[in-house]
């Protein structure tokens, strides 16, 4: 009886463990961080990239240091989010709100968003308005391809 009990139980442990990794392995995303910036030297910050699972992805951006917009030379009135695909298709994915509240600085900035095409490349330029179908050229923040 105690062998037939020690069995049941390591193969209860195996499938759990074996339901651990899948698990792992399906929540895998990407990090990636932003090459410095030339604009706005002191901005750093990090993307995250996950596909859930309904097959689209989810991107997620943390940045610190990053300078108001209408500080910018020459001023502008809104930081917008690009994102490029295998397939060179440069999308504008939305705009960037800084963090406000008790605890936050204005010097830091947070973006997420859902997308069903898989991203290559993330960036960041500076623009008049948050419409805007091309990026402009002036480019705040960029991560390698991925």
């Amino acid at each position: 009886m105690t062998i037939q009990l020690n069995s049941d139980i390591k193969k209860l442990f195996l499938g759990a463990l074996a339901v651990i990794m899948l698990l792992t392995f399906t929540s895998c995303g990407k990090n990636i961080a932003f090459q410095n910036s030339s604009i706005v030297p002191a901005a750093e910050g990090k993307v995250s990239v996950k596909k859930d699972s309904n097959k689209n992805y989810s991107i997620g951006i943390k940045i610190s240091n990053l300078a108001e917009v209408t500080r910018l030379q020459p001023s502008k009135n809104v930081y917008v989010v690009w994102m490029e695909t295998e397939e060179s298709l440069v999308k504008n994915i939305g705009q960037i709100k800084s963090d406000t509240g008790f605890m936050s600085s204005k010097l830091k900035a947070s973006f997420e968003t859902v997308t069903s095409f898989e991203p290559s490349k993330i960036f960041i330029t500076a623009e008049d308005n948050a419409d805007v179908q091309y990026p402009g050229m002036q480019l705040i923040l960029t991560t390698n391809r991925f």
